[in-house]
C-alpha cells in the first residue's frame, strides 16, 4: 500500500530535513530512493513534489546547494545550513508531537449517550 499524496504532502518537509541531517548531503534522486527504501515502498516522492520543496528550502536558506560534475552532468547536492539544523530539530519535533496527538485522537472511543 502506497500512502496518498495528501498524507505525504504535509510530512515531506520534515522527512527531507531529517534525511539531510542524518546523511550530510544528498542529491534529489538519492533522496527519493532513500525514502522509498526506508518506508518499504509506502512513500514515493515524485520529482514534482521534491524539487519545488528543495528550491523553497534553498530560498529560505535552510539548505545549501553544491554543484558537482559527474561525467558530463552537473549534480546538485543538498545539505543543511547552520540555521537549517535548528529548523530541522524544530520541524521533526513538531511532527513527532503531532503524530502522538493524532494517535491519541484515533484511539479515542466514541462516547455513549
Amino acid at each position: 500500500m502506497v500512502y496518498s499524496k495528501d498524507l505525504i504532502k504535509g510530512t515531506l518537509k520534515p522527512i527531507i530535513l531529517k534525511l539531510l541531517r542524518d546523511n550530510g548531503r544528498m542529491y534529489g534522486y538519492q533522496i527519493t530512493q532513500e525514502v522509498r527504501e526506508l518506508s518499504k515502498g509506502k512513500i514515493e516522492i515524485t520529482e514534482g513534489a521534491l524539487y519545488p520543496l528543495l528550491h523553497k528550502l534553498e530560498a529560505e536558506k535552510i539548505v545549501v546547494v553544491e554543484k558537482e560534475m559527474i561525467g558530463k552532468r552537473v549534480r546538485k547536492y543538498y545539505s543543511l545550513s547552520k540555521s537549517g539544523k535548528t529548523v530541522t530539530t524544530a520541524t521533526v519535533n513538531e511532527l513527532s508531537d503531532f503524530l502522538g496527538t493524532l494517535t491519541a485522537l484515533l484511539k479515542t472511543k466514541p462516547k455513549t449517550a
